[in-house]
């Protein structure tokens, strides 16, 4: 099978107010201009921004995903936002167990399964975060934990055209530290290999991003190592110019 096209990822998290829409704007118009040719290009704004920046975004080759959802898809949870609601904003994809979900609001691997399958549910492509904490990594348990989150929470059945993989340390987000070429690597292939006993001929399919650190000095590297099928890009995915500078190095 060939390999996936590729998918950059910015993840804005609790950033960004309608003043930051004109960066939304100016990244629209450099894929509309041909400059991410080749490339699928996926912001994730607050919920506050999405219906908005998929406004923006109509018909155009740049898809607006939310950051989280709720399982269900209607009910009595003050606060949540449902795949459906996210659907019905004008959104393409959502962002399913970042590590900060994770361990600041006690996600499970059950409950990132439940999450991806309400994407699936409301037609969104889920980019369902794995990744092991510093003190894991220490103790050589990464693949330990990759495998354990990826059997736990990768839904059945799921199609490649519904999921993004995105392998995030959780000691490498925002800290500058990025893990060497080499162990990317060898994180990425065990991942290609889990997929593929889970989900068959469809798990050579789902994409699978780096996150954790990337910039547009580390980027090319990154993007080069295989099985690598493009990133989640946190803080400097909140300026189209630092963005464009990160998509473009995969060209």
């Amino acid at each position: 099978m060939a390999r996936p096209r590729p998918l950059l990822a910015g993840n804005w998290k609790m950033h960004g107010t309608r003043g930051s829409l004109g960066e939304i704007a100016a990244l629209r118009d450099a894929v509309t201009a041909g400059r991410t040719r080749g490339t699928d290009v996926l912001v994730c704004p607050p919920f506050t921004l999405v219906m908005a920046a998929a406004e923006l975004c109509a018909g155009t080759g740049l898809t607006i995903g939310g950051q989280d959802c709720d399982p269900q898809p209607s009910g009595a949870a003050t606060g949540d936002v449902s795949a459906e609601m996210l659907r019905d904003a004008g959104a393409g994809a959502v962002i399913v167990g970042h590590s900060e979900r994770r361990a600041n609001h006690g996600e499970t691997d059950e409950t990132v399964r439940a999450k991806a399958e309400a994407a699936a549910r409301a037609g969104l492509m889920a980019v369902l975060c794995v990744g092991e904490t510093r003190a894991e990594h220490d103790r050589g348990e990464t693949l330990r934990v990759i495998g354990r989150q990826i059997d736990e929470s990768v839904p059945p059945g799921a199609r490649a055209a519904g999921l993004a993989l995105a392998y995030e340390p959780v000691w490498a987000i925002g800290t500058g530290l990025v893990p060497s070429p080499e162990a990317i690597g060898e994180v990425h292939a065990f991942m290609r290999r889990r997929l593929a006993s889970l989900l068959g001929p469809e798990g050579a399919g789902v994409r699978l991003l780096y996150g954790g650190s990337v910039k547009p000095d580390n980027a090319a590297e990154v993007m080069g190592i295989a099985d690598v099928d493009g990133v989640l890009v946190g803080g400097a995915s909140l300026t189209a110019d630092e963005f464009l500078a990160i998509v473009e190095a995969k060209r």
